[in-house]
């Protein structure tokens, strides 16, 4: 039997896909336990266990966050706040808690911005943006221009535009980029901000290119792909499929087509080229799988390890050797000729080239009932990564279903565990994504690969 029971008594807050982010400010370093292909396709439900998911560990658990939480609410001043206690604030407008004390501590910090560094400037801009931007965007615009590094600026920016704005306005965050950082051009977020400021993006959605192109895409010939389609508004849950190696997408024992829910939504909803935010919409590649021993927000069913364009090798992302460095033009050869010059589908280029890593395809011992009335449920955000629905008993903490289990089971059943995943926005629509929205393009993509 394969068991992992994951126990903790120091998250900050009562739901725990924050621990590893909240205190550290990133994703924990992974500790991987990798099986081959026979292993995962032998796993069951019943292998796996998680204290944290039992009614008396969860109950453990939150009492121990409260208190820290309180604690270090309490002891925040202008004077103190470092990296450690500064993402007290994250915690606070994930969960509701304190929210009028939280306020006035927000507030009071965000005006001494330009005092901090970078990373606490993150998590200020960060809580402000989730929470706070229509309240405190007058005290946004006026720290802005003292902004002197990239990602904070671009979490400023993107709060503002959380709020209605002219077209006078977005030049004057424009104005502001080009005379903090001339060479905004080339560099990620602000090309993605840039983006923002000057495009509607209704409107380009509605100019994306055949779907069944993209599905039909061989990416590279002979490995799986894991599809996964979102709407343009995180707050709705998208729906993943998998490509066989052979063109034909899995289906079930009964002929029916694989699917399954997935939420691509962070934590703080932030862009997908921003630290911890959104999944990012385009091509990775998938290095295998691997069971975290240390991240318990993960949980402890498989999750597929995939990796961004430039945070993997050239030679890895296209699982051959290769001398070459990255460049634009390999990326694009990925990609059917009427994608290429999409500018959503680059970007998890751009949040490659922006430093993102660690965004994983996996499962979830969050409860979900924190997020009962979320538009989103019974999905459960991340720190930005792909997230399968998991059940779990609370007698003991005992899987009782997994879609993450039966994903990586449909990813390998060609016999790899080696392939690409492919993020993709659909549309704005205001609900989840369903199997009648892409159906047709399936169906039209197989026949297109016969």
């Amino acid at each position: 039997m394969i068991k992992r029971i994951f126990l903790s008594g120091w998250c900050l807050a009562a739901c725990s896909f924050l621990l590893g982010v909240t205190l550290t400010g990133h994703a924990q370093t992974r500790v991987n336990v990798r099986h081959s292909v026979q292993e995962l396709q032998a796993m069951q439900p019943g292998d796996f266990q998680s204290d944290m998911n039992s009614a008396q560990g969860e109950l453990q658990l939150r009492k121990d966050a409260l208190d820290d939480f309180r604690s270090t609410l309490a002891q925040i001043t202008t004077d103190n706040l470092d990296d450690r206690n500064v993402t007290v604030f994250n915690s606070a407008v994930q969960f509701n808690l304190d929210k009028k004390r939280v306020r006035t501590k927000l507030k009071m910090v965000l005006r001494r911005l330009d005092r901090y560094e970078p990373g606490v400037q993150r998590e200020i801009l960060s809580a402000v943006y989730t929470r706070y931007a229509r309240e405190m965007g007058p005290i946004v615009w006026h720290e802005l221009p003292r902004l002197k590094t990239e990602r904070e600026f671009a979490i400023a920016s993107y709060a503002l535009l959380q709020t209605p704005m002219s077209k006078s306005a977005r030049n004057r965050i424009y104005a502001v980029m080009n005379k903090n950082f001339p060479d905004w051009a080339n560099e990620p977020r602000l090309i993605e901000l840039e983006h923002a400021l000057h495009t509607d993006l209704h409107s380009e959605l509605h100019r994306r290119p055949p779907l069944v192109d993209l599905l039909a895409a061989p990416i590279q010939a002979g490995y799986p792909v894991l599809f996964s389609f979102q709407r343009r508004n995180r707050d709705f849950i998208g729906l993943a499929m998998v490509r066989g190696a052979d063109g034909r997408f899995v289906r079930n024992h009964d002929g029916s087509y694989f699917n399954i829910a997935q939420l691509a939504r962070a934590g703080n909803n932030l862009p997908g080229t921003i630290t911890n935010g959104n999944t990012p919409q385009g091509i990775y590649t998938v290095v295998g799988t691997g069971i975290s021993t240390d991240v318990i927000w993960i949980g402890p069913t498989p999750y597929l390890n995939s990796l961004l364009p430039v945070e993997s090798t050239l030679a890895d992302f296209l699982h051959h050797d290769d001398s070459a460095g990255w460049t634009e033009e390999n990326y694009a050869t990925l990609l059917p000729a009427s994608w290429q010059h999409y500018f959503p589908i680059w970007e998890a280029w751009r949040a490659g080239l922006a430093g993102r890593n660690e965004i994983l395809a996996h499962g979830t011992t969050v409860n979900r009932e924190y997020y009962h009335n979320e538009s989103y449920y019974p999905g459960t955000p991340s720190a930005g990564c792909l997230v399968a629905m998991e059940y779990w008993s609370p007698v003991d903490g005992r899987l009782m279903h997994s879609d993450q289990l039966s994903l990586v089971k449909a990813f390998v059943s060609g016999g790899s565990d080696l392939g690409y995943m492919v993020v993709i926005d659909l549309d704005d629509l205001a609900r989840p994504v369903v199997l009648s929205d892409v159906i047709d393009a399936v169906i039209l993509a197989e026949a297109a690969r016969k």
